[in-house]
């Protein structure tokens, strides 16, 4: 099997399998960004039946993005194949030992185990659905993307943040920082590397900054009255959660 070992001089091979039945291509430009900040999209497939009427919005994306449109018919009627035929693309990718992370865009929980199998091999797993999309499988992911979020950024590089509404907050995300940054590394004054928050963060979750509106970390947590940010001596950010 190849060496997956990465080169810092290069980015991931990432392959993009889309769930035509259960994904909408009103997100795809999205997924397509935010996966091309995660690594090269050198594989592009969409499986489906490709005979179904309403599949053909998918059809003028095909070229326009280099996507493989992979024919499934349905075998037994009110069935779909096309769960099936990805599965084993995907395991037939990952023993080739070529590709480095995938993106598998589904609002569909039957993908759950095909996430688990991937991570056991130690390779990122980025699932792209929908708000609908059960809570096994965005938790089975390295991170989970909610598309409909995703073009809803507030803050693209900090210059605007003022103008902004406060990100969406709720109990579950204040928990889930205020115990990676409770488990990371502290000094004498309770503040902890922002960089090791975010890796306990993932490490325990499917989180990920752009489902709240953001695309950086730093961004989020400063506008959360948890938590102060600052810049540290080595002009790293820190944190420290204030109630």
């Amino acid at each position: 099997m190849t060496d997956r070992n990465d080169s810092p001089e290069r980015e991931l091979n990432i392959a993009l399998l889309i769930d035509a039945d259960n994904a909408s291509p009103d997100h795809l430009d999205e997924v397509l960004t935010v996966l091309a900040e995660l690594g090269e999209i050198n594989i592009r497939r969409i499986y489906g039946n490709w005979s179904k009427t309403q599949l053909k919005n998918w059809g003028t994306l095909t070229g326009r993005h280099s996507l493989v449109p992979v024919q499934q018919f349905d075998i037994t009627k009110g069935k779909s194949a096309t769960d099936m035929r990805m599965v084993i693309d995907a395991m037939d990718l990952l023993y080739r030992g070529t590709v480095e992370g995938f993106g598998i865009m589904s609002s569909d929980s039957d993908f759950l185990p095909l996430a688990q199998r991937i991570r056991e091999d130690g390779l990122p797993v980025y699932g792209f659905g929908q708000d609908k999309t059960p809570v096994g499988f965005r938790q089975a992911c390295t991170r989970f993307f909610d598309v409909d979020k995703l073009g809803n950024g507030k803050n693209n590089g900090g210059s605007d943040k003022g103008k902004n509404a406060g990100p969406r907050v709720d109990e579950e995300l204040t928990e889930l920082l205020g115990n990676a940054w409770k488990a990371s590394k502290r000094d004498e004054e309770g503040y902890a590397a922002l960089s090791e928050i975010g890796q306990r963060a993932k490490a325990v979750s499917s989180f990920a900054v752009r489902n709240y509106g953001y695309t950086r970390l730093s961004d989020l947590v400063s506008e959360l009255d948890n938590f102060e940010v600052k810049k540290g001596d080595d002009n790293r950010l820190i944190v420290k959660r204030l109630r």
